[in-house]
């Protein structure tokens, strides 16, 4: 078996009507990640394990940062001193000597599958209680410019083109133009990357951007745009009633089932040109 990033190369057979076919199939990786955190000042430095995600191999660094970010860890960048790898699937992130962390919320971090982020947290009040405030920003799109979206996610989406098995995540300016995407097996994993990444560069908030997400939209993956700043979440899929319920709760245009040139609005219709 050969592996390029993110992809693994396995033999399989085919069956067809017409015999077995052997074959190699090109399918996503799926590792776990454990992401240590080293935190406190230089006379009592604390080390200890914080999450284990499953996740496709790559962008690790911005998985770790963005996950940090969303979780309300860090305020920001700068908060973070350094980023190390003790192994292919374990990641150090050492904090600034001065930042000052709560450590609740360190006791509260959970084993986190590919599917489902939320699973093992307390409470969805706890979710709520780190993102910032509502925004006001009530910039609006076009219809037109929302329908071009899934085309441009799907050019992009190189892991899943060959793969067919990974979600994305994708950040357009509010023109409609594309900017980045990151592809993971877990969905949250692939915003987390997106958002890491957007902090990395100082691009946050990201209030005049819009997210476009390749599956359904879950409650974390809004608390997650939330967190960033963001007032236009869009995705091919579904929304859950808390991703509609959350969206309501802080000023944000959802948008569901964008696909075959339709979408339904499920919150914020201010923000859509009709």
């Amino acid at each position: 078996m050969t592996q390029s990033p993110g992809i693994a190369h396995l033999p399989i057979q085919k069956i067809r009507d017409t015999g077995v076919l052997d074959a190699i199939d090109e399918l996503a990786i799926e590792e776990p990640l454990e992401i240590r955190l080293q935190h406190g000042p230089a006379a009592d430095r604390r080390e200890q394990s914080i999450s284990i995600t499953m996740r496709t191999p790559g962008h690790d660094v911005q998985l770790a940062t963005g996950f940090l970010f969303t979780e309300g860890i860090i305020p920001d960048a700068s908060a973070i001193d350094m980023v190390s790898t003790y192994t292919a699937n374990s990641i150090l992130v050492s904090l600034q000597k001065n930042i000052a962390l709560d450590l609740g919320k360190l006791q509260r971090h959970f084993y986190t599958t590919s599917s489902c982020g939320v699973c093992g947290k307390s409470s969805l009040e706890a979710l709520r209680t780190v993102c910032p405030p509502p925004s006001g920003a009530d910039w609006q799109i076009d219809p037109e410019t929302i329908h071009l979206l899934p085309a441009q996610l799907r050019l992009q989406q190189e892991l899943f083109s060959s793969t067919g098995s990974l979600h994305a995540a994708a950040l357009f300016h509010k023109q409609g133009d594309y900017i980045t995407l990151k592809e993971d097996i877990g969905r949250h994993n692939a915003l987390d990357k997106l958002i890491g990444s957007s902090l990395q560069e100082d691009m946050l908030p990201l209030s005049n951007h819009i997210l476009l997400l390749s599956g359904r939209a879950c409650f974390e993956l809004i608390q997650k745009a939330a967190m960033a700043g963001i007032h236009v979440v869009a995705a091919v899929g579904a929304p859950s009633s808390l991703a509609v319920q959350l969206a309501q709760e802080y000023n944000m245009t959802l948008i569901g089932f964008l696909r075959d040139q339709r979408f339904n609005i499920y919150a914020g219709a201010h923000r859509v040109r009709i």
